[in-house]
This record gives structure tokens, C-alpha cells and sequence, in this order.
């Protein structure tokens, strides 16, 4: 994830891009999407295994203009239906100041694009089926995603591109989008949902000093309660969204990736713990040199940290190593035991066989001190205990 981001430097111009669509190519994420923001119920129980991201199938048809949207084909289960259906996500993204009126247009696009190849990929599993009464093509839900702090101005339904539209109103295709707007919810409502994709929507709302301010103002322990039990990729993805809004702070690269990583590490409520927010907005060396100092503290906890857990580690070998020596004596100490309990049953089977076949003492410490080298004391005692 460091590597990654280090490459991409003050690149900030495209570093929100490319995090919106890493966030919606997620299954997890992209389903907590679907289900927070969408009020279709057949969403509500959507599990990120129902997910197939087919957005690159598409974008070679339709070239680079549509690099940043995602295109989803879902699996709807219908528990009261044996079949399944299959439902086509157009996921756009606007994280403009200006709103982009021709939205409709591209997802027109789309939509022509995704039923045109399911149409050819029907046609090859079964010849002349799109030709059929019964033959359907799948729906196709589109949803624009908003982090504008501005209202979404744009034409809710596709006639409205169309100049004198209700003159031609019977020969014209209409549908209308679902829009998803950052700014319609607030970071209460967002965060009492407690999954990661409200949290990175809290982060793609912030466009100022204030609203920064506003959302470390939360309680750290409910921040990192969501991040608990997220996987590692998941939280590398919200760690580039801290990135980018470091970059877009302009804060130098290795203060902002110091900041992702405390992220990725699990500690995101505490991130900007400490910060001095009374600094004014204009003074933006000094609140660099500010985040600089603070980072310095950061990266001195965490170096103390990975020290402290590098000594538990040696302690925790070294007991280990500790524990496998006692177990290793002791093994030895049964080992010896059992041999000599061996010997001593073995000596005692020699005696009693010479006293079965009528043998004399004499010739049982003989063989004794013969197979055993036992001294004539030590043979002699063995044959008074055992004749």
C-alpha cells in the first residue's frame, strides 16, 4: 500500500478517482452500498459473493470517457422463487464542484452497451432466442454517486435532454437514476450505520477545514469499532482515502502516508488526536508544520510499538524455547528410565529362565556380568534378589 502510494506522489488530481472506483469494485463495499443507500428490498440481503465486478468488459467498448464509472452484475436470490435473476449495477461517480448534466446521456450508453453483449451472449448459448415473445433483458439499475457539497441540479430523467421532447413523447426512451449524495446524510446518521462504506463517506464529504475539524471531533472507540474486524484490503482502500485527503490538504506525501497507515493499522480514532484546530486557515505552513510535529509523534509511537512487540516476541521465544528444553529433559529423564526398567526386567528374565532350566547361581552372574558387564558384586546381588 506505502509503495503505491508513494508513487503516485502530489498527484492529487486523480488520487479520488481512482480511490471512488478501488471502493465500489469491493463486493463488501459495494453491497453496504446497496444496502444503506438503495431503497429496493431485494438489496437489502445482497451478499458480496452475489457480486461480479464486469466493468472492463464494457469500458472496451465504450473507451477511456468512462474510465471511473463501475459496472456491477448482481445475483438477485428471491428466497420465495427457485430461479435466479441477475441485476446490472451502473455505478457513476461525480466528486465535482460542477454537476454533470450529461449523466443521462452516459448512462443511456451503458445501458445499450450491457444489453447489446447479454443479447449476443444469448444468442450464442441458444441461436435466435432474442428473437423469441418470451425472451427478456435483464434490469439495469443506474446510480450516481455524489460527493459534491452542492445540490445534484441535473436532469432526473433522460427526455429532459431531448428538445421538444412531449412533442415526440410516444417515440422516446425514458428512465430515470437514482442519485446517492454524500451531503444528504449527516455524519451522525452516517456513522450510527457502522460499516466502512458510511465511513468512507464521511471522509469524501470533508471540502474544508471545518468539516475536518467536525469529524475528528467524534469519539475515536467508535471509528476503530468499525474497522475492528475489516480485512486488510478494505482497510488499505479506506487508508488511500485518508491518503487523498491528505494530498488534498497538501500535506507532503510521507506525513499523509503516516496517517494512512495508522488506518490500515486499525487505529483510525485516533488519528488526528491532539491536533491544535484553533490554527488559522491561512496560516498553512505553520499547519503543516503542525501535522509534520504530529507525525513526528506518530511515527515515535509506532517505533515503540513495533519495539515493545518485538520484545514480547523474544520473551515469548525465549519462554518457548525454555518450556521445549524442560520437555526435552524430561523426555530424556523417561527415556532413561524406561531403560533401565528394560534392563532390570531383562536381568531379571535371565535368572529365572537358569533357575527354571536347573542352572546354578554361579552361572547366572556369569551371564550377567557376560552380557551386561556387571561387576561379580553387582551379578551376585542381582541373583540373591531375583533367584
Amino acid at each position: 500500500m506505502k509503495e503505491n502510494r508513494m508513487a503516485q506522489g502530489h498527484a492529487a488530481g486523480n488520487t479520488r478517482d481512482v480511490n471512488s472506483k478501488k471502493v465500489f469494485r469491493d463486493p463488501i463495499l459495494c453491497s453496504q452500498f446497496l444496502r444503506d443507500n438503495v431503497n429496493i428490498p431485494v438489496l437489502k440481503n445482497i451478499h458480496p459473493e452475489d457480486i461480479e465486478d464486469v466493468t472492463e468488459r464494457y469500458q472496451t467498448y465504450l473507451g477511456v470517457e468512462f474510465q471511473s464509472d463501475t459496472v456491477k452484475k448482481i445475483r438477485i436470490r428471491d428466497d420465495g422463487k427457485e430461479r435466479e435473476e441477475t441485476l446490472y449495477l451502473i455505478s457513476l461517480i461525480e466528486h465535482k464542484s460542477d454537476v454533470d448534466y450529461n449523466v443521462a446521456m452516459q448512462i443511456l450508453k451503458y445501458m445499450i452497451c450491457i444489453w447489446d453483449v447479454y443479447g449476443k451472449e444469448q444468442e450464442r448459448n441458444k441461436p435466435g432466442v432474442t428473437k423469441r415473445k418470451y425472451f427478456k433483458y435483464p434490469p439495469i439499475l443506474p446510480v450516481v454517486y455524489y460527493e459534491g457539497a452542492g445540490s445534484w441540479t441535473a436532469d432526473m430523467h433522460f427526455r429532459d435532454r431531448i428538445y421538444t421532447a412531449d412533442t415526440y413523447d410516444d417515440y422516446l426512451p425514458d428512465f430515470t437514476y437514482k442519485v446517492v449524495r454524500n451531503y444528504d446524510y449527516t455524519n451522525e446518521e452516517l456513522l450510527a450505520r457502522g460499516d466502512e462504506i458510511s465511513l468512507i463517506m464521511m471522509l469524501n464529504k470533508i471540502q474544508n477545514a471545518e468539516e475536518f475539524r467536525e469529524l475528528c471531533e467524534f469519539p475515536p472507540d467508535e471509528m476503530n469499532q468499525i474497522l475492528e474486524n475489516t480485512s486488510p484490503s478494505i482497510r488499505g482502500t479506506i487508508g488511500d482515502v485518508v491518503y487523498s485527503l491528505m494530498m488534498k490538504m497538501r500535506i507532503p506525501v510521507e506525513e499523509a502516508n503516516q496517517y494512512a497507515e495508522m488506518v490500515e493499522e486499525g487505529r483510525m480514532g485516533y488519528l488526528f488526536e491532539n491536533f491544535d484546530f484553533n490554527m488559522p486557515e491561512d496560516e498553512h505552513e505553520a499547519w503543516i508544520k503542525h501535522i509534520k510535529e504530529r507525525a513526528k509523534v506518530l511515527r515515535a509511537e509506532k517505533e515503540a510499538r513495533i519495539a515493545e512487540e518485538k520484545a514480547e516476541a523474544a520473551k515469548q521465544k525465549a519462554e518457548e524455547a525454555e518450556q521445549k528444553a524442560e520437555e526435552a529433559e524430561q523426555k530424556a529423564e523417561e527415556a532413561e528410565q524406561k531403560a533401565e526398567e528394560a534392563e532390570q526386567k531383562a536381568i531379571k528374565s535371565i535368572i529365572s529362565l537358569s533357575k527354571r532350566l536347573k542352572g546354578t547361581k554361579e552361572g547366572a552372574m556369569s551371564e550377567l556380568m557376560e552380557g551386561y558387564g556387571l561387576s561379580a558384586p553387582e551379578a551376585e546381588k542381582y541373583v540373591e534378589h531375583y533367584w
